[in-house]
């Protein structure tokens, strides 16, 4: 086996700027009115796909978009909604809670700190990573499977957790890209480098960073 290859400052560099030029404004592709509504999802979305959390929310977001009409709501009626997703009846019970705490503690409006979004029942680190980079604009690194993934292959970090890829990205990626830098990897795992079958191994396949990439662990 090859040893593993860090990319260098400046490959870093050549790589977010790639992703710039290909799209230079990724947005999440949860679909949310507002920034509840966003946490909510982000809760939601835990274990499955965002396209299965919109088809799940897009009547719910309709009718409630504030912690009060979710507790109007009731558990019940939100497992109605919810039920095509995993976990959907534990993940009822943790929006059911965070939306009280929300009302009782945060004056019905999200708290802008890691410590605090992660007293919210079912909003663990990278849940709250999503909210501070998306609500508030903060430099944090949510990593989840695809950037686990893909984070080693590309050369930025050899870390095997969620803990140590976010350590290393947040160490190596410079902060004029951090505000959309797990947008394009996430984006990058999902539809380029992609699990089954990464672009750079498919004939005709595109990847703006092919060039670039360090390719660990690729034949």
């Amino acid at each position: 086996m090859s040893a593993f290859r860090f990319l260098t400052e400046d490959e870093v560099c050549r790589v977010f700027e790639a992703f710039k030029a290909e799209n230079p404004n990724p947005q999440t592709e949860l679909l949310a009115p507002n920034e509840y509504t966003l946490l909510v999802a982000v809760v939601l979305s835990a274990q499955t796909t965002d396209k299965s959390v919109n088809k799940a929310t897009r009547e719910l977001f309709e009718k409630v978009t504030t912690p009060e009409q979710m507790l109007e709501l009731g558990e019940e009626k939100l497992i109605q909604y919810i039920r095509s997703i995993g976990l959907y009846r534990a993940k009822a019970s943790h929006v059911m809670a965070l939306s009280k705490m929300l009302v009782e503690e945060f004056d019905s409006k999200l708290p802008s700190t890691r410590e605090e979004l992660m007293r919210l029942p079912g909003v663990g680190r990278k849940t709250a990573n999503v909210v501070l980079n998306v609500v508030f604009g903060q430099p944090t690194m949510p990593v989840d499977t695809h950037i686990l993934r893909i984070a080693p292959k590309i050369g930025l970090s050899d870390g095997t957790t969620p803990e140590q890829v976010e350590r290393d990205l947040v160490a190596k990626i410079p902060a004029c890209y951090m505000e959309h830098a797990h947008h394009w990897l996430i984006l990058q795992g999902r539809y380029v480098c992609t699990a089954r079958k990464p672009a750079c191994m498919c004939e005709g396949g595109k990847c703006c960073i092919e060039s670039i990439c360090a390719k660990n662990g690729l034949a």
